[in-house]
């Protein structure tokens, strides 16, 4: 047994949409979130300076003694997961990919859209994965600014720009929607008003059942069932963010 934390990050709060799928499939670990909100959004930054950003939140992992560290943002582990693995052979690091497997093996026939940030899309990782599965080329759509109007909270900005963003595919039937960011989960009402009745796909679930069985083949899942604690930390001292984590939090564990 390890009652080590488990740690978990993203640019912002997004990655709390993957926080609940791992909290459903281990709910007796302890956690440790980081908010990275001081350089949010990661999507239009380059790689060097997401490499510094993640190197200086491994680090921070690394001396709360984290047994496991999660990127929960997939522009993070395009950019930079597989340097930080070469630098940290023995961390044991989860990265987070737009989850395009997954309609490969469930609706490899449905027109499907692709939402991502422009880093994540850009990356030599997704075009790897873009390209070696063919699920009939569906739609790639890069979405500036999108992952940074949900983490601003700027109600009137997103509601306008989702439909400058999606409107020009009302009409394609859209079936599937991948959502390659953490924070777009957070939004799936907003885009069904504009796209309609779609089957969104994200990596959460696979992330926590393929973390789980690391820990438990590594005999280091903490079997303890006493209260748990989720620890919280943005980069920003923002606490107006710790508030809204935990508000998301508690609507998505409903």
């Amino acid at each position: 047994m390890d009652n080590r934390p488990i740690g978990i990050f993203d640019s912002g709060i997004g990655g709390v949409t993957i926080l609940k799928c791992l909290l459903a499939k281990m709910p007796n670990e302890n956690y440790i979130y980081y908010s990275d909100s001081k350089h949010n959004p990661y999507g239009e930054k380059t790689k060097e300076e997401v490499l510094g950003f993640v190197d200086q939140i491994i680090n921070y992992f690394i001396e709360k003694d984290c047994k496991a560290i999660v990127f929960a943002c997939n522009t993070a582990t395009a950019l930079a997961i597989d340097e930080m693995r070469k630098k940290h052979p023995d961390l044991l690091l989860i990265g987070t990919e737009p989850a395009y497997k997954m309609i490969h093996d469930y609706a490899p026939n449905t027109k499907t859209l692709v939402m991502a940030t422009p880093a994540t899309i850009e990356s030599e990782r997704f075009q790897n994965l873009y390209h070696h599965y063919d699920n009939q080329r569906p739609y790639l759509l890069a979405c500036p600014n999108l992952a940074y109007l949900i983490e601003e909270n700027k109600e009137e900005e997103l509601t306008s720009y989702l439909r400058q963003l999606l409107g020009p595919f009302q009409q394609e039937n859209i079936e599937s929607v991948v959502l390659g960011c953490t924070h777009y989960p957070l939004i799936i009402e907003k885009i069904e008003a504009i796209l309609g009745k779609v089957k969104f796909y994200d990596g959460g679930e696979g992330i926590a059942n393929h973390l789980y069985h690391l820990l438990e083949s590594n005999h280091q899942l903490n079997l303890n069932k006493a209260k748990k604690e989720i620890y919280f930390e943005d980069s920003n001292h923002n606490e107006q963010k710790k508030e809204r984590f935990f508000a998301f939090l508690t609507e998505l564990q409903k």
